[in-house]
């Protein structure tokens, strides 16, 4: 086990290195970079009569060429890729994140801003999810085929067959916007400091309610029926007879024996679970209703 262990932890490191250098390949070829913002920038602030930014944009003749190397020397441009990708490796390696290119401040600040709103979404969402999904997959296995069992399914997949931008656009404008029942931005009101605890409590949940409603449902339908199947596979095996026979409760039984059965189907969920606890889940970025709550997708 101790063998497996590293070697799996060994592998992690190529793979990393393979991930970082596709990226940086990717992004040399993507158009458009910080000295293509600043040129950008230039002429659209000589169109308003300015200096273009600082740039001295001069009309047709553009930026000046000694100030456009300023810019390529400023962020690394001016030296060859294979020279930038081992400055980034070594770079990383003491965790030096540099400088956010939009917010102009240090990365390392920026998650630390963010992440305790991604951690609050994500926690929220990591437990209710499982903590409904996994027990109404139990109760669907064991009433596979019932009129519960049927219900259920309509609904879980109708959930889940809406888009996840569509539910967080539908939340804001209703339930944000026309009735006004949840806010629609922010983490905590602005009187939050003279509220009591109770009151805390209430306001904190009610500003999360529409984000960790939009997320619970892009995993909770997957989860339920991942559960339910795994359950309708195990308990037809012959330990669950046997366990029914040596006089153990439905209770024990389900969650005793096939419960831990059935783990194995869950744990790639579960460590992508643990990943969006932290990160607060690849939909952050292209769900409208978490862009205005700043967690560390923003960054």
């Amino acid at each position: 086990m101790f063998t497996y262990i590293l070697k799996r932890l060994l592998l992690m490191i190529p793979t990393l290195f393979g991930v970082l250098l596709i990226t940086f390949c990717v992004i040399q070829f993507v158009p458009g970079g910080p000295v293509e913002q600043y040129l950008a920038e230039a002429k659209a602030g000589s169109g308003t009569g300015a200096e273009g930014g600082g740039l001295s944009y001069r009309g047709s003749q553009g930026v000046d060429p000694k100030r456009i190397e300023q810019i390529k020397a400023l962020y690394g441009f001016d030296k060859p890729a294979h020279e930038r990708f081992g400055q980034m490796l070594v770079q990383f390696a003491r965790f030096d994140l540099g400088k956010s290119f939009f917010q102009n401040k240090e990365v390392w600040q920026l998650i630390k801003e963010k992440m305790p709103v991604s951690i609050s979404l994500g926690l929220w969402t990591f437990f209710i999810s499982y903590g409904v999904a996994v027990p109404l997959g139990v109760a669907k296995a064991v009433r596979a085929g019932s009129r519960f069992d049927l219900v259920t399914t309509l609904l879980i997949l109708v959930g889940y067959a809406i888009p996840g931008f569509v539910l967080g656009v539908a939340l804001l404008v209703i339930f944000g916007g026309q009735l006004e029942w949840f806010p629609l931005r922010g983490l905590t009101s602005n009187n939050w400091d003279e509220l009591s605890w109770g009151a805390k409590l209430v306001d904190y949940l009610w500003h999360i309610a529409l984000p960790v409603t939009a997320m619970v449902l892009g995993s909770f339908a997957v989860t339920a029926m991942l559960t339910k199947n795994a359950f309708l596979e195990e308990i037809r095996k012959q330990y669950v007879v046997t366990a029914r026979a040596k006089g153990l409760s439905e209770r024990q039984v389900l969650w005793m024996h096939v419960f831990l059965q059935c783990a194995d189907s869950h744990h790639h969920r579960f460590s992508g679970g643990v990943y969006r606890l932290v990160f607060c889940g690849l939909p952050a970025d292209r769900n409208p209703v978490f862009a205005r709550w700043a967690g560390a997708f923003e960054l």
